[in-house]
């Protein structure tokens, strides 16, 4: 009859235990608002809006570009890339400390026992004693304090997950920008090395014209200093070309050392890339995803805290057995057990507990505002890849014009040259003016290209924010 009272006072205690754990301190989470997003950005007029079958919706967005090297650089940054490695580290030590939140939502067991033999000397016999038992202990969330843990750790996990995104949407952009830019420098290269060809013809020309006493000897020196400067930028073309490549190595997780890449044309495709609406950001943009988790993180937090005031409950109980010989052990009647459960509050800690609250709240309001931060940076950065898209397009069709012309004019004052007809100051003028044209369009070009890499990273690449591109982890409220 004892024994059922003692079952009934255990079972009273868990049941109650359960019925009180429904409760949880803290405010629920509500996402931020932001600005309200307007219809259309303002400098994406005569774009076309994406849709679901658009090539940006797919991951592999480099691909638009259509160079088999950087689609094998960027699967290599996937993989090998410390950064992200690093990255992914992160996320997996996010979600393992979620589990550990996570655990505490349930009662530890654990297994425990003893044997001890004891001698006294003269005729005392020796005395023996062997104990096994079986215990749980459980601290009954009774506010709620362990799953706002979870959901803090939860979140937490997820901003992880996105800040991973963000890692792998930067190193790809940032290979794709030196990859493109190492191509400028091979195309350059090129040009560079036909002007070193031209001025050396034109060398030769004022040479011949010097020594048929038609020319100046100021014309050669003229000729030889061009010629020596167009060799050195083509000397400093090479470091450049040099530097971008051995960023490449890192981004790949290679040493620069043993690195290259072999010189190749370049293909001045400038894909176009569909965007958005302004509001679907919110869920495209890893930063924005990361930024949003961490609001829900610390507003849990608040809750976690809020909690240390009220009381806390705690369960224990254990089974086991006694024996005086270990061949008894199991076979012994002393069956010993044990319920029991503890409640602690504390009364005073001279505003301990309201200091963390009141921090806690800081925290919210920092990562709310952070948040509102990040969303409204990137809209500007949207704005301003747009407005370079459409400028740089624009510039593009003027500098084609002005190379051409350019061209054109430097043929015709070196023909005149030729015949007597002007000096040949004006022959190194057409020449310059030529070559610097000839470079602004290519670095215009290529220009278009890396701004349409920082575009798609602004619009977030091929990334949204879902559950299954965010932690895995389920969250049970």
């Amino acid at each position: 009859m004892k024994s059922l009272s003692h079952s009934r006072y255990g079972a009273g205690l868990v049941l109650g235990a359960f019925l009180l754990a429904g409760c949880s301190a803290g405010p629920d989470y509500v996402r931020p608002t932001v600005a309200t997003a307007p219809a259309q950005y303002k400098a994406a007029q005569g774009w076309v809006m994406a849709q679901p079958s658009d090539a940006l919706e797919r991951g592999d967005w480099w691909t638009l570009f259509n160079d088999p090297v950087l689609n094998d650089l960027a699967q290599r940054v996937n993989i090998s890339n410390q950064t992200l490695a690093a990255a992914e580290a992160a996320y997996r030590q996010a979600r393992a400390l979620t589990r550990e939140n996570r655990s505490s939502l349930f009662p530890s067991v654990d297994l425990s026992g003893s044997g001890n033999k004891s001698h006294g000397g003269g005729n005392i016999t020796d005395r023996s004693s062997y104990q096994v038992a079986i215990g749980a202990s459980w601290e009954v969330d009774l506010w709620g304090r362990i799953r706002r843990s979870v959901e803090s750790a939860a979140a937490s996990a997820q901003a992880s997950a996105a800040d991973l995104a963000a890692a792998r949407l930067s190193a790809q952009g940032e290979l794709a920008a030196n990859y493109l830019n190492l191509r400028e420098k091979d195309t350059e290269i090129a040009i560079v090395r036909q002007t070193v060809e031209a001025y050396d013809r034109t060398l030769t020309i004022a040479q011949n014209r010097y020594k048929a006493g038609i020319a100046a000897r100021t014309d050669v020196f003229q000729a030889q200093s061009q010629l020596a400067s167009a060799r050195s930028e083509l000397a400093g073309l090479t470091r450049d070309r040099a530097t971008y490549e051995n960023a490449i190595a890192v981004l790949v997780g290679e040493p620069a050392s043993s690195f290259s890449i072999a010189p190749a044309q370049w293909t001045s495709i400038v894909p176009q890339i569909p965007i958005s609406v302004p509001s679907t950001i919110l869920q495209r943009r890893p930063d924005i995803a990361s930024a949003e988790r961490t609001v829900a993180a610390a507003n849990a937090q608040i809750g976690v805290e809020q909690a240390a005031f009220f009381p806390s409950l705690s369960l224990s109980g254990s089974v086991g057995q006694s024996a005086s010989a270990l061949g008894d052990l199991f076979s012994s009647s002393a069956t010993l057990w044990s319920l029991g459960a503890s409640v602690l509050e504390t009364i005073f800690d001279a505003g301990a507990r309201s200091a963390r609250v009141a921090q806690a709240r800081a925290s919210f309001d920092q990562a709310v505002a952070n948040y509102r931060q990040t969303v409204l940076s990137a809209f500007e950065d949207v704005e301003n890849q747009l407005t370079a898209t459409r400028v740089l397009e624009e510039q593009q069709a003027l500098l084609q014009q002005a190379s051409a012309a350019a061209d054109q004019a430097e043929q015709s004052i070196l023909n005149q040259y030729r015949a007597g007809q002007v000096n040949y100051t004006e022959v190194v003028t057409a020449q310059v003016t030529a070559l610097n044209a000839r470079r602004q369009l290519l670095q215009t070009e290529v220009a278009r290209q890396t701004t349409a890499v920082a575009l798609v990273q602004s619009l977030g690449g091929g990334w949204s924010a879902t559950p299954e591109n965010l932690a895995p982890d389920t969250i049970t409220k």
